[in-house]
């Protein structure tokens, strides 16, 4: 693709970056029969060629973008399929990342919209308010008819109760189980840590079993993806860099990731900080040691199963896992080393819609990806579901009956530790 950006546009590093990027795109259209928008909108603008013409001249005209191009571009889920089915390489994600960051600081938002957006980024990042926002809104319930539309359906989402806070979520060292194999620092999130405490209680238990300590590192904390996806760039850099500093302390032999979104965020910590001499090294550092838990169990190799699963589950390969970090195998593989049988769902590169705080922000559009993404589940006749991504099991788990429950608690519970709740 021509692009037409002036000498004094590409000084600024992200516009540079992002015309070898837009450079890339030889309008094949691939991307099209891949990208959920487009598969339901039908609209060109709706693709990944669209925006891509769209964040083109956004950035080659200057200022403000026009109405039109934000709508487009908020409209991308960020799933990724584009950047797997693309046969020229363009690097979809670092474009629309950036696009998104150029929107937030030259438009200038209705102020609804400003206000949700600010509430998530200062909510949803932190556990203490996270927690008592739910609470807030488990209370609320009987009143959501008198919301706007978007807090409406943000207080249906939320769960009718909350699980007591696990320890695996404050730091501290979980030590290995016989001879120690590795030595690992853990994420625990944000959401993850709130709405579902029992992953990363499996996560522990699960490494220690394999013989891997589990270190919690004071000061780690939200990885900042949900504020880089909404373009709030200066917040999730300062985010990462905390995490940075943190893991950068000690010596580890990874870093576990247990939520795919967070990982995909984390293994990009190396680009984001490219241009910055005091944190280009370490970022590029931590973003090397950022493995999905999957990953580093693939590499370990599953114990012998001690439980009789033969379960028969439909994975959910959450988009930020297949597309974001290219982690597709491994999860399948341990579950079927578990003595789980591993159902394909048909339409399995579609995001189910939740991307993130998409649901919260394009609500309709969600609703409908959800219904597609629980047909396709449900036609493959499984007994539960599992996926490796919070945002992906509370989005499905809202549109079925069907148990939908972290790959790590089936590995767990296959190789020693409790049956998960949602089974019983």
């Amino acid at each position: 693709m021509k692009t037409d950006l002036t000498a004094a546009q590409l000084m600024d590093p992200d516009t540079a970056s992002s015309e070898k990027v837009l450079r890339k795109c030889v309008h094949c259209g691939f991307c099209t029969a891949t990208c959920p928008t487009y598969v339901l909108l039908g609209d060109e603008l709706d693709s990944p060629r669209g925006r891509i013409y769209q964040i083109k001249e956004m950035l080659e005209k200057g200022g403000a973008p026009s109405p039109e191009t934000v709508k487009h571009v908020d409209r991308c889920l960020s799933c990724l399929s584009c950047m797997t089915t693309c046969p020229s390489g363009v690097n979809y994600m670092h474009l629309v990342d950036h696009a998104r960051s150029y929107i937030e600081e030259h438009h200038v938002r209705p102020l609804p919209d400003r206000l949700l957006r600010s509430l998530l980024s200062r909510v949803l990042p932190n556990r203490a308010l996270f927690r008592l926002s739910l609470t807030a809104a488990r209370l609320g319930r009987p009143f959501a008819g008198l919301l706007p539309g978007r807090l409406k359906g943000m207080v249906a989402m939320a769960p009718a109760s909350l699980p007591k806070a696990s320890p695996t979520e404050r730091p501290g060292v979980f030590p290995a189980v016989g001879e120690r194999r590795a030595r690992v620092a853990m994420l625990a999130g944000c959401a993850q840590a709130v709405l579902a405490p029992q992953i990363n209680d499996s996560v522990v238990r699960l490494l220690n079993r394999h013989g891997v300590e589990v270190v919690i590192v004071s000061g780690s904390d939200c990885c900042g993806s949900l504020d880089h996806h909404i373009g709030k760039t200066a917040k999730a850099h300062a985010l990462a860099k905390v995490n940075i500093a943190a893991w950068s302390r000690e010596a580890f032999d990874a870093i576990v990731v247990a939520t795919s979104g967070c990982g995909t965020t984390v293994k990009d910590y190396g680009f984001m900080f490219r241009d910055d001499p005091e944190w280009a090294e370490r970022a590029a550092k931590v973003a090397s040691l950022a493995k999905d838990l999957t990953e580093v169990l693939d590499l370990l190799e599953l114990q012998t199963p001690v439980a009789p699963t033969g379960l028969a589950v439909a994975y959910h390969s959450a988009c930020s896992m297949q597309h974001g970090q290219k982690v597709d195998r491994q999860p399948r593989r341990l579950l079927a080393a578990a003595g789980f049988q591993v159902l394909d769902v048909p339409e399995g590169h579609i995001c189910c819609g939740s991307a993130g705080t998409y649901n919260l922000l394009q609500p309709e559009i969600a609703k409908q990806l959800q219904a597609r993404k629980v047909a396709n589940i449900e036609s493959t006749r499984p007994q539960l579901v599992a996926t490796g991504n919070i945002g992906c099991m509370v989005q499905i788990a809202g549109g079925t009956q069907l148990p939908v429950v972290h790959v790590a608690q089936l590995l767990d519970w296959a190789t020693g530790g409790p049956k998960p709740a949602e089974l019983a």
